[in-house]
């Protein structure tokens, strides 16, 4: 048949792809044969989704990577449908480029020795349809419709997750799967969710989260390169990760890992994370990837609002200047230990520390000078008194709260703080001490290590009477 002939009866924009079928039951080279005049006329336009590349002129029977970069997802799609005979949908937004991409491929049998045929059709749009993304199966649209009922109705997102991963790590088949956060512009991984087969035993991500695997995180994206996700099923795929990034197929080669497949967690065009699974049911890859390319959509912005949250949290109780907690922290936590809402041990600290000389710094250095001595001051307190709970409760007055922990512990770290006040170089704390034996009331332990500071301060000023201003 004229592959022409035939292609040119397809009213909306279509070509022929071929794919060799290797004896092994491997593919090889995947071709576009040829394209009706809608097609065809593409490539007369100017081609903004080439990557930078020329503008080409369409040439029958060159391999697909001529015009786009190489993509492993794109040869799956293909082989399912030219060789395994599957009719194939897709709806997909490649990082690379700034469309959505409706794809379909049909089979078609030309009669030709090692070489599968099919028809492939696509429409892009700079806005996301709906309908198209949730054209799914009646199994996947159940399974995605549970983890969206048990997102949207949990009080425990942390717990919730867990039993997501677990959901998925199911219908992958997958012996383990986790949802990684990431940071690259402070070079932070954190893990926030995973689930190992029994077979692993005692697994955990946590014990591999250091700088060398950091580094092979901060590969991905490239490796990924402007697809959609990255799945490895096969070794036809993995000797292609082993060409794009040697070092990541050594540690997978290490962990004997032989599949896996990878999606990044986006949130405003910004990656936020990755969730995998790996050595997964290969058998039914298109519908984990069908499964999982929706369900990333829904648990990124999960975890998106998780993050947001979190850091609302943060500012409300964190001293932004110098890191450690503020006035509404303490507040608040000694509102839930009074009302009985927190369990205080029998036995706590509290010492109040007030910075010397802050007033001198800044009236005769400036504001920016007082706050870089409160920055060091705070490191001093958290390195000293590391551990323990550290708040700023006014300008130049920060408390410390000891929950269990021995009286000698804490005196020796005071008199490790006021050692240090020797050097000139160092910052000097009026210090108030004190501990309680028997479980009473921490206002009146704050009450008094507050008024013993006074005194102290009292005593600073009378040996250096030059550091008061006023």
């Amino acid at each position: 048949m004229d592959l022409d002939e035939f292609i040119n009866e397809f009213g909306s924009t279509a070509c022929i792809i071929s794919i060799e079928m290797k004896p092994d039951g491997s593919y090889g080279k995947i071709c576009i044969e040829t394209g009706n005049k809608a097609y065809l006329s593409s490539f007369e336009q100017k081609n903004e989704f080439n990557d930078g590349r020329p503008n080409l002129t369409f040439q029958p029977g060159l391999d697909y990577t001529a015009y786009i970069p190489k993509d492993l997802n794109f040869e799956h799609f293909i082989y399912s449908c030219a060789v395994l005979n599957k009719p194939m949908h897709a709806y997909v937004h490649p990082d690379r480029y700034n469309m959505w991409f409706n794809l379909f491929s049909v089979p078609v049998d030309f009669g030709v020795p090692n070489k599968g045929y099919c028809v492939y059709t696509q429409e892009m749009s700079t806005k996301v349809n709906i309908d198209q993304m949730t054209n799914l199966s009646a199994k996947t649209t159940s399974d995605i419709l549970k983890t969206c009922i048990k997102l949207r109705s949990t009080k425990n997102f942390l717990k919730t997750m867990d039993e997501v991963i677990a959901d998925i790590r199911t219908i992958c088949g997958a012996n383990f799967c986790c949802i990684m956060l990431t940071d690259f512009k402070t070079n932070s991984c954190s893990l926030l969710s995973e689930s190992a087969a029994p077979e692993l035993g005692h697994y955990s991500l946590n014990d591999f989260l250091n700088d060398s695997f950091i580094d092979i995180v901060k590969s991905w994206p490239e490796t990924i390169a402007g697809s959609s996700c990255l799945i490895i099923k096969d070794n036809i795929d993995m000797e292609e990760l082993k060409a794009r990034n040697p070092r990541w197929h050594a540690s997978m080669q290490e962990a004997k890992i032989k599949s896996l497949v990878l999606f990044p967690l986006q949130y405003n065009h910004e990656n936020i994370g990755f969730i995998w699974a790996t050595n997964f049911d290969t058998k039914d890859t298109d519908r984990i990837k069908e499964t999982l390319e929706l369900t990333t959509y829904f648990v990124a912005s999960e975890v998106a609002n998780y993050q947001l949250l979190q850091k609302l949290e943060m500012l409300s109780s964190t001293d932004l200047l110098t890191g450690v907690k503020n006035r509404n922290a303490m507040n608040n936590r000694v509102f839930k230990i009074v009302t009985g809402r927190e369990r205080m041990p029998s036995s706590y600290g509290v010492i109040f520390a007030d910075l010397n000389g802050l007033k001198t710094v800044n009236d005769n250095n400036g504001h920016n000078a007082g706050d870089k001595l409160l920055k060091k001051a705070a490191d001093t307190l958290k390195t000293i008194f590391s551990g323990s709970e550290i708040y700023r409760a006014g300008g130049d007055e920060f408390v410390i709260i000891f929950m269990g922990t021995p009286k000698e512990v804490i005196e020796s770290k005071i008199e490790q703080l006021h050692k240090m006040a020797e050097d000139p170089s160092n910052v000097s704390f009026a210090l108030g001490f004190h501990y309680e034996e028997n479980c009473g009331d921490i206002r009146a332990a704050m009450r008094e290590a507050d008024s013993r500071m006074y005194k102290d301060k009292k005593h600073f000023y009378e040996i250096h009477p030059e550091s008061r201003t006023r």
